[in-house]
């Protein structure tokens, strides 16, 4: 590591000892403490594998962290924030999207010697990024430890040594074994990584911390490293999850609205139902394999990477009776994007696009026939939403799917920048739309649990959550962690 990132850090990266550890968290709220400090700032995430996804003002498409780790930040996301985002379509492959698009359907094989030559845009992205802000805080992916994964690494401490960044490493004592984890992982790295780790980070700790300060004592003796904090157990914590479905349910007295999602194989975008989770009128219940649904006001099909072979897994379980029965008694179903094309009469694939190439039966509730096609629609939009017996209100949110539906009509329910979308079906019982984000807005939210059933809607501000959520996030890094042994040269804005 160069002299020069002894005394100024223009870039740090966050590494975890495991999945889940921690890091996007921790990016998003190291962003926002260095952007309050009037620091400019940007995240980066070389790799990411995860189908929750957003797009850019300018039509790519990048990790759902790095999209919400730039709010942090108060800059617009791009594409050069995460020039590779893996999305899996199968158990052992997936697409490859590079610098926001779409390159080629991979193995996993492929992939790992593929990565010789995706290491080149990487770097190009992290260069921009350089030259535009002050400083970059970098997210790692799983953990730098991964022995099979280690050759061609640019994800972890591959690209630390490429880009010559320094490291910090996150545990989650929460997990147990922390300092095992710690300590395991930093012997599993070689001499040089060892050399740019410059301390480590102990997250989601609860208890009194004088009970831990021996354990803290013995891994900085043992390593020669410092903890540079221990960030306590923020219960409640509203941030949108990078990939794994976040089950928590916000407290309510009076959950007046049931709402049930299934789970499917390649559920997508699962964030879209982030701001049901945090309603505190509606009690909303994620349903997987193997599991009936409950009694429920509305059921909602979520997106999905594969939607002909999630359409097959749906009728496996059943579920797509369950509809049918739950349709019967008067309650109402949506679909998001992959759920929408579901809802239709046919979705074909003659180009093999999310697998064997064919024609699926839909579900059939919605006059609406989709077509995969090898070009993947990705887009910011606004516009009006009319829901049944409402007035319009204003939406905006983005579309991804590669499908191109046919059969939908001028005077759609949702009229957008770039014409109609979704349709209505089943005298008004069922409803589709290609818009991921709808429920963001109160005014959409609103009109769609009316649609449901809900009567007196009080749908809270999410973005105002969102924002929220992440300074309590800063709030205790400041707090907690030696933010001026990071980044020496701003030291006077971090005296604690």
């Amino acid at each position: 590591m160069t002299d020069t990132l002894q005394s100024t850090t223009r870039a740090l990266m966050v590494q975890g000892t495991t999945s889940d550890a921690g890091k996007s968290v921790l990016v998003a709220g190291l962003c926002r403490v260095l952007a309050r400090q009037g620091i400019r700032v940007a995240p980066f995430k070389s790799q990411n594998m995860a189908l929750n996804s957003a797009v850019t003002k300018d039509g790519g498409e990048i990790g759902r962290a790095q999209a919400v780790q730039a709010q942090a930040c108060g800059i617009e996301p791009s594409v050069h924030m995460n020039p590779v985002l893996l999305k899996p379509n199968t158990d052992v492959g997936a697409q490859v999207i590079v610098q926001g698009h779409a390159l080629a359907d991979m193995d996993a094989v492929g992939f790992h010697n593929y990565k010789k030559v995706v290491m080149t845009p990487i770097m190009e992205s992290f260069a921009l990024l350089q030259q535009q802000y002050q400083t970059i805080v970098i997210e790692g992916a799983g953990s730098p430890a991964e022995i099979n994964l280690r050759e061609n690494d640019v994800a972890n401490m591959g690209f630390a040594e490429k880009a010559d960044v320094p490291v910090i490493i996150i545990a989650d004592i929460d997990r147990g074994g922390v300092f095992a984890h710690i300590y395991g992982t930093l012997a599993l790295l070689s001499e040089s990584e060892q050399a740019r780790v410059k301390g480590f980070v102990i997250n989601r700790f609860r208890g009194d911390i004088k009970l831990l300060e021996p354990g803290l004592e013995w891994l900085e003796q043992k390593t020669g490293k410092p903890v540079l904090g221990v960030l306590p157990y923020l219960h409640g914590l509203m941030l949108e999850a990078e990939d794994a479905i976040n089950c928590q349910q916000v407290d309510a007295a009076d959950h007046q609205l049931k709402v049930v999602v299934p789970v499917l194989t390649r559920v997508s975008n699962h964030t879209d139902f982030d701001p049901l989770r945090m309603h505190p009128q509606v009690n909303l219940q994620f349903v997987g394999k193997g599991q009936p649904f409950p009694a429920a006001d509305l059921i909602i099909i979520p997106g999905t990477k594969s939607v002909r072979s999630d359409l097959a897994f749906l009728r496996e379980q059943g579920w797509d009776k369950q509809i049918q029965r739950h349709l019967r008694l008067g309650g109402k179903v949506m679909g998001i994007c992959g759920g929408y094309q579901m809802l239709g009469e046919t979705i074909a694939d003659p180009h093999a696009i999310e697998g064997e190439a064919g024609v699926s039966q839909g579900l059939g509730y919605l006059s609406i026939a989709t077509t995969i096609e090898k070009n993947k629609c990705l887009q910011q939009t606004e516009g009006t939403l009319t829901m049944p017996n409402q007035m319009p209100v204003t939406v905006k949110g983005y579309e991804i799917h590669a499908g191109v539906t046919q059969g939908v009509s001028a005077n759609a329910p949702l009229q957008l920048t770039d014409g109609p979308d979704g349709q209505l079906g089943c005298d008004d019982q069922v409803f589709g739309t290609y818009l991921h984000g709808i429920f963001e807005q109160q005014g959409a939210c609103d009109a769609i649990l009316r649609w449901a059933g809900l009567e007196a809607t009080q749908t809270p501000d999410f973005d105002e959550i969102r924002q929220q959520g992440i300074d309590r996030i800063a709030d205790t890094i400041e707090q907690h962690m030696d933010l001026a042994a990071i980044w020496p040269q701003w030291a006077d804005k971090f005296k604690r």
